[in-house]
């Protein structure tokens, strides 16, 4: 199984339409069994795969969700034996849904960090929280994990706990600071880490759980506008290529591509695809599987064909570099 959390401390880039499309081209395509772990608060992905019904379900009956993987080790119990995966039949995948209350266990992981510092066997546990849950899911060929745009102490527990991250980005000069920022705080957790486990007693107690950190695998450029060139092709218009020629340079220099040899750092690039995005969420099935009784008409059906060639080309270059 291969872990891969799509995250960048910027928001706004269309994370989640891209997570959800990339796993679907995955699961329904190329025949993967494939789980999503929606970790952000927002639950913008489990609104993406479940309609109304389900949802309900989910939150006024007591479905089970990524809150119940942390509730027990807040309350002492230790980590969640079996977690409960809903199947997802229009995207072709499993979930475990997010749940807003994730937000609330912020501090609590926060404080365990600060104790795990120490030492402290008990907050070391709590840390890999999510290595567990991982470990958990070995059954998958691959598990996508959706995150806040944050660097708090959950998005660290998941990026020391997953094997890859890639970074959905707009092109604009806030996504290229962001870069900077993510390598620099990566390094520090690592360190922290390792003082942590350094500090430990009885290193036997200490879980024989992956603990990372993840490794950068690139990025994939998102919501800008394209226009057809003499030939035919399709060109960004000339304000975002002159921002993307420097995003090379700029992950080059803060040292967070230097696990990509002989590869561009870019996987793939999504246009705009305008109407298309939320006629998908509102119907909870993948942009390239959407069809006239969706709401598809006229032009739109050559966009939805464009889409799926945009997932397929996104995902095989993500999966070739995950899968040498």
């Amino acid at each position: 199984m291969k872990s891969i959390a799509f995250f960048n401390n910027k928001g706004g880039v269309g994370k989640t339409t891209l997570l959800c499309n990339v796993a679907a081209y995955a699961a329904l395509k190329l025949k993967k069994r494939v789980c999503v772990i929606d970790a952000d608060p927002q639950c913008n992905a489990t609104q993406y795969f479940f309609d109304e019904k389900v949802i309900d379900f989910i939150y006024d009956i007591g479905g089970f969700t990524v809150s119940n993987v942390v509730e027990p080790l807040m309350d002492g119990e230790g980590y969640v034996r079996d977690p409960q995966i809903l199947k997802c039949s229009s995207f072709g995948l499993d979930v475990l849904p997010g749940d807003p209350n994730l937000a609330i266990m912020e501090d609590f992981l926060a404080r365990e960090w600060a104790s795990a510092k120490g030492g402290d066997i008990r907050a070391i546990k709590t840390n890999l929280v999510f290595s567990d849950l991982l470990d958990k899911l070995q059954i998958y060929d691959y598990v996508f994990l959706d995150v806040s745009p944050s660097l708090g102490a959950i998005n660290r527990s998941i990026l020391l706990s997953s094997d890859y991250f890639v970074s959905p980005m707009s092109i604009d000069i806030f996504s290229l600071r962001a870069f900077g920022n993510i390598q620099k705080w990566i390094d520090e957790w690592k360190r922290d880490w390792d003082i942590s486990i350094k500090n430990v007693q009885q290193k036997s107690k200490v879980p024989t759980l992956k603990y990372g950190p993840a490794e950068f695998i690139g990025y994939v450029t998102q919501q800008y506008l394209a226009k057809r060139d003499a030939n035919g092709e399709s060109r960004g218009v000339k304000a975002y290529e002159e921002i993307r020629k420097m995003i090379d340079s700029v992950i080059l220099e803060c040292g967070l591509g230097q696990s990509i040899i002989d590869q561009k750092y870019e996987i793939g690039t999504v246009p705009n695809l305008f109407s298309l995005a939320p006629m998908s969420q509102s119907n909870n099935k993948p942009i390239f599987d959407l069809k006239a009784n969706d709401g598809v008409v006229g032009a739109h059906f050559a966009k939805v064909k464009d889409a799926e060639e945009i997932f397929k080309n996104v995902t095989l270059q993500l999966f070739e570099r995950i899968d040498d």
